[in-house]
């Protein structure tokens, strides 16, 4: 008799893995102490503080793609503000660089290759809390509630 393949269910798109989360911490808390630490010479980078918000791996941890997000980012006041393509086109620029001094961080058989992008996810919640201060959509959820009670 032939050996059950294990396979995973069909029923639709999979999260990443456990292991793919566990690593994808490590290199997240790492990446943070190499930017903080690192003094990398690019004119759209010097004084500006980036935040790692989550770094996702391939199933095979080759490749990680780092959500960014400038400090200030969203603040019409702040140096930031509209620069946020240059800073992370910067450090795309610098991945081969960063992702060198990671390997010396972490504890993993290979180094992934960095790519960096912008987290949008902070846009997508200031858009759904203005959302919510519209006065129509104040009210559609006030006339809701008063229906539940």
């Amino acid at each position: 008799m032939g050996r059950k393949q294990h396979t995973r269910n069909a029923s639709g798109p999979q999260g990443p893995s456990q292991r793919q989360l566990r690593a994808g911490e490590l290199i997240r808390h790492a990446l943070v102490e190499v930017l903080r630490e690192e003094e990398i010479h690019d004119e759209a980078l010097q004084g500006v503080s980036v935040t790692v918000t989550e770094v996702r791996l391939s199933p095979d941890l080759k490749h990680a793609t780092c959500f960014v997000e400038p400090l200030g980012a969203g603040v019409e006041a702040a140096p930031t503000a509209g620069h946020v393509d240059e800073i992370v086109k910067a450090l795309n620029t610098h991945a081969k660089f960063l992702r060198g001094v990671l390997g010396k961080h972490i504890d993993m058989k290979f180094t992934p290759d960095l790519r960096f992008r912008h987290d949008e996810s902070f846009d997508a919640a200031g858009r759904i809390d203005r959302l919510f201060d519209d006065p129509r959509v104040r009210a559609d959820l006030e006339r809701d509630g008063d229906q539940e009670a």
